[in-house]
């Protein structure tokens, strides 16, 4: 047994303001004792020290569930902060190219490896990642993260037009090279697929035809795909589905949408596509920083709400900005305060964890500080930097605390990182 000591902070549903305590739980001086990788008690220090267990104290460090990304692209990790000014320009100036690389023996490797770093640095502990069309980089990114023991979601970019030829598959060929990575990572240690049409621009209808396939085939896999990110992107969309009602109505047609569907953006969106997220459980997922970056939008998180639609939130590395889901939801905040909508801080940190672990239907497994879920776990330093320690001296209450975090911190906060009850350790730097 090892047993972690420390503030612990855990939600047990959606905060519903700053007021309602009934929403997480928080322990000033708690214990979470841990066997096999999995939480088996959770509680007070005193209460919870039995037995011979290893105790490791990170008092006065705030220990919460290890941080959830659920749109992010690992073969982008080398063109964050590059130049563009749209979405479709930094499309073709500079991710085709660079995905382009992971034909090449190793080179998926290398950068799997420093992806993975990069998450846990930042205390992210599983992520929801797009590879390339190549198979050898799904082969990496689920090597990489079964050798760390994360639990992570992936699959293989199926897109066959509109791109360079070096990187376009086939309808055919990405049927089946979806279906032979599925069968050899899907259910392997922590690793989860999922089938990954880039978006309705790059596939043909029989590459999405073929997508369909893969659903019926595989239910228990995930899919995702961009939706509705920006207003160049939608033109084109229904310009090459013109038989479609809008956007949305393009995925709805080849049975795409469902409870496992991670729809990247979701900023543009009428009445009709709203309520087909909604009824169709469907998840939007909102990326503040590559939004704001490639000037694509506001996204509108309580209009989503009001109509019952599924949220997550995401960095999108490389068009975002941050690996940090701190920083993340800084920029998120600011989102929401330019539409007139409050973002508190525990809705931030119920976001990060148990918000995107619902997301990804895995509440019970992730997200959570209670038994029988995994040790997946991250230690915050809310005085990591001077400013923040500054910031410290004057703050008495746990949400003044959470939104200097969100504020002021980065991977700089991160004090430590468990992933299934073992300390991660980054290959970069130590930590």
């Amino acid at each position: 047994m090892r047993i972690l000591r420390g503030r612990v902070l855990s939600f047990l549903s959606e905060p519903q303001g700053l007021d309602d305590t009934a929403s997480y739980r928080y322990i000033e001086d708690g214990a979470i004792s841990i066997v096999d990788g999995k939480i088996v008690a959770v509680g007070t220090f005193d209460a919870a020290l039995v037995g011979d267990g290893e105790v490791i104290d990170h008092r006065p460090h705030l220990i919460m569930p290890g941080f959830i990304d659920t749109h992010l692209h690992y073969v982008q990790s080398q063109i964050v902060a590059s130049y563009a000014g749209s979405l479709l320009e930094w499309l073709n100036t500079y991710t085709f190219i660079e995905e382009q690389k992971f034909s090449q023996q190793g080179h998926a490797a290398t950068i799997a490896s420093a992806f993975y770093d990069e998450l846990i640095r930042n205390g992210t502990t599983t992520a929801a990642a797009y590879c390339s069309s190549a198979p050898a980089s799904v082969d990496a990114y689920f090597a990489e993260a079964e050798k760390r023991n994360m639990l992570m979601i992936g699959g293989k970019v199926m897109m066959d037009r509109h791109a360079p030829e070096a990187l376009c598959d086939t309808a055919q060929s990405s049927y089946d090279d979806s279906k032979t990575l599925i069968a050899r990572w899907h259910g392997r240690g922590r690793g989860l697929y999922a089938i990954s049409p880039r978006f309705a621009i790059t596939s043909t209808p029989e590459q999405l035809a073929a997508a369909q396939s893969l659903v019926a085939e595989h239910p228990e896999c995930y899919v995702q795909t961009h939706l509705s990110e920006n207003n160049a992107e939608i033109t084109l969309s229904l310009q090459l589905y013109p038989e479609a009602p809008d956007y949305t109505g393009i995925y709805e047609h080849y049975g795409l949408l469902g409870p496992k569907t991670l729809l990247g953006h979701c900023i543009h969106l009428d009445h009709r596509e709203t309520e087909l997220l909604a009824d169709t459980g469907a998840v939007a997922v909102f990326c503040p920083t590559s939004n704001l970056f490639l000037g694509s939008g506001l996204f509108d998180r309580a209009r989503l709400q009001q109509h019952g639609v599924r949220i997550g939130v995401a960095t999108d590395i490389g068009g975002g900005t941050s690996f940090s889901m701190l920083r993340t939801l800084d920029e998120g905040y600011k989102v929401l305060q330019l539409r007139g909508q409050r973002l508190t801080p525990f809705n931030s940190f119920y976001m990060m964890t148990l918000g995107n672990a619902r997301a990804l239907s895995l509440e019970g497994t992730i997200g959570t500080i209670a038994p029988g879920c995994a040790a997946d776990l991250v230690v915050l330093n809310a005085a990591a930097t001077p400013a923040m320690a500054l910031r410290m001296q004057t703050a008495t209450q746990l949400v003044e605390e959470l939104f200097l975090l969100q504020t002021l911190g980065d991977d700089r906060a991160i004090a430590e990182v468990y992933v299934a009850g073992a300390q991660a350790k980054s290959t970069l730097d130590g930590l």
